[in-house]
């Protein structure tokens, strides 16, 4: 069965030979790099659905090769890395890491996390007519228009008042989108973690709060007005302004 490409980008050889073995006996055709110059030469030859990127490499550092697979398009990376760090967490998600997992880890907890990063990313053309969708989430319409901006549930891209695209990631546009489907409805963090990812919430993980302040600042100065905070509970999308 074929689930997908995953470009892996590591410097340890015993660690891509474990990830290549377990990723390819679970149904995927793995990819390796073990430095910036080989992963960036892959991306442009290889069309890979999920990247897992660590951050310290030979030649360069993940960070800024992050920055370069952001400007090239919106496949979900998974950083992989050896510091549990929250400020770096925080900066890998501000960058646009749709994932952050700590070395080491379970190789089941990783593969859950590619699962659930292709869910998102593969959405628009699943939800195009294959979607069996739950029945606590009405039929969606493929383009939901508010403040002047368009979410495209087909493109899975959210443009402004210009048809430009914003660039979200696919966990941005997951997180922007259960809001939007639960319009003036206050959603609690653990509901959209529910709605957005396969693992399991953890009240002192702050990755909806960092994501939903990457997309209030791609919404500009109305960021706050559609996206409002509800204290004590979450969140709430606000369509029409006040």
């Amino acid at each position: 069965m074929d689930k997908g490409v995953v470009l892996t980008v590591d410097d340890d050889e015993e660690l891509q030979i474990v990830l290549k073995q377990y990723l390819e006996n679970d149904g995927y055709k793995v990819e390796t790099a073990s430095d910036g110059a080989q992963m960036l030469e892959k991306i442009t030859t290889v069309d890979s659905d999920v990247i897992l990127l660590d951050l310290v490499l030979p030649d360069t550092d993940g960070l800024t090769l992050l920055a370069q697979v952001r400007a090239k398009g919106q496949v979900p990376v998974i950083v992989l890395s050896g510091k549990n760090d929250t400020t770096e967490k925080i900066v890998c998600l501000e960058m646009g890491a749709d994932d952050y997992i700590t070395k080491p880890f379970e190789m089941r907890e990783l593969s859950a996390r590619i699962k659930a990063a292709l869910r998102r990313s593969e959405q628009p053309a699943v939800s195009n007519g294959r979607e069996v969708i739950p029945d606590h989430v009405p039929p969606k319409e493929e383009r939901v228009e508010f403040h002047g901006f368009v979410i495209d549930r087909n493109q899975f891209q959210l443009f402004d008042s210009k048809n430009k695209s914003l660039d979200v990631t696919t966990g941005e546009f997951e997180l922007l989108d259960a809001l939007v489907s639960s319009p003036n409805r206050a959603l609690s963090r653990e509901r959209l973690f529910e709605l957005t990812r396969d693992n399991e919430y953890d009240s002192y993980d702050r990755a909806i709060d960092i994501q939903i302040g990457r997309i209030r600042k791609k919404l500009g100065k109305a960021g706050p007005d559609i996206i409002k905070t509800v204290r004590g509970v979450g969140y709430m999308f606000c369509p029409a302004s006040e």
